[in-house]
């Protein structure tokens, strides 16, 4: 909005220039959504304690410590990080860009169907919430929409291509196939995300890190110059979206401050789904898609831990791990929940350097 209303005033007005920057408004951005979530933190963390009283719903077949150290805790904290992230997106970038609104509307869609799904949980007591029939139909639904608006604004050579990290020229043409394609992005970085909220902090650090990467990423796409430098597919208008990450940087930093060990508030299901949907939407945007499997590598990590305890169980009725997913593993070996999480960010920054050299080796 800003961009919009006083970038057209340069010429009168010198320093109205530096709205035309990326750079700048994605780092104004940071800083928005730092403070605001600086501000309204307190007083939304007090009025969900006392609204939900007993906390969020603590698994009883969890690990043990959790029934002590967890209860209590109100859960929705992802209010938070929507709040600072939207009046900062809405602030700082081009509001004639049609990603950012796609982004944007993909994150709040989700951050509703999880709301829903923590509304549930905590006004019946009940740590199972929305059915899940019922959640991943509504995420299908809004993955649709993304992906088909999507495509029309991408032009004809890239809507329906899919690009293959580390090659210069390769873009494997799905067509209309695409579709379902960028919607199990979406769906399944969405649930990713989820899983891997279960420990303080441990979800949206790296969530952040991803964030970063894909700012550098979308602002890279965006620039024709860059782009051919990099030999990576130019998007016209992508760009916008380092404004967009920067804000999810911004107020995931916010969120820190009060999630952090003892947390006094957890994201929830309002969060975790909608910052996961928030990075697959990023992805189709950029056509870096597969590039999110590498910088999102931990989620997929903590995903795969999941399907193969399910697995195996149903077919040999034993267990691969002591629990899933995967951090409730190492909690049940005796690590530490500090070690954990300290551990999975470390993996998480590796897996995101990884991912990012894809832009030079080609």
């Amino acid at each position: 909005m800003l961009y919009n209303l006083l970038y057209p005033l340069s010429d009168e007005f010198g320093p109205f220039n530096l709205f035309k920057y990326l750079t700048f408004r994605a780092g104004g951005a940071v800083m928005t959504a730092l403070i605001v979530a600086f501000i309204i933190g307190p007083s939304l963390i007090n009025w969900l304690r006392r609204w939900q009283k007993q906390g969020q719903p603590i698994r009883s077949d969890g690990p043990e410590s959790h029934l002590l150290t967890k209860k209590g805790t109100p859960t929705m904290g992802g209010f938070l990080i929507l709040a600072a992230l939207t009046i900062s997106t809405i602030l700082w970038a081009d509001l004639r860009d049609g990603y950012v609104w796609i982004v944007l509307l993909v994150t709040l869609g989700y951050g509703l169907i999880g709301f829903m799904d923590d509304f549930l949980k905590v006004s019946k007591k009940n740590p199972k919430g929305l059915s899940g029939k019922l959640k991943l139909l509504a995420q299908l639904i809004i993955a649709l929409a993304a992906a088909v608006g999507t495509m029309l604004l991408q032009p004809d050579t890239l809507a329906g291509a899919l690009a293959v990290p580390f090659f210069k020229h390769v873009l494997i043409q799905l067509g209309w196939f695409y579709i379902p394609f960028a919607m199990f992005v979406i769906v399944g970085a969405s649930n990713a995300v989820n899983l891997t909220d279960g420990l303080d902090g441990l979800a949206i650090v790296p969530v952040m890190i991803a964030a970063m990467v894909f700012a550098i990423i979308s602002y890279l796409v965006g620039h024709a110059v860059f782009a051919n430098y990099l030999q990576i597919n130019y998007v016209a208008g992508s760009g916008e979206l380092a404004v967009f990450c920067g804000a999810l940087v911004g107020a995931g930093l916010g969120f820190l401050w009060f999630n952090a060990p003892p947390a006094m508030v957890f994201m929830g299901d309002t969060g975790s789904l909608a910052l996961g949907g928030a990075l697959g939407a990023i992805s189709i945007v950029t056509k870096h898609e597969l590039v999110l499997s590498i910088v999102g590598g931990l989620f997929v990590l903590e995903t795969v831990s999941v399907i193969v305890q399910v697995a195996s169980y149903k077919l040999t009725g034993k267990r691969v791990f002591r629990m899933a997913p995967l951090h409730h593993h190492f909690e049940k070996k005796g690590w530490a929940e500090p070690t954990v999480v300290i551990r999975f960010w470390i993996i998480a920054g590796i897996l995101a350097l990884a991912g990012l050299s894809t832009l030079k080796l080609r």
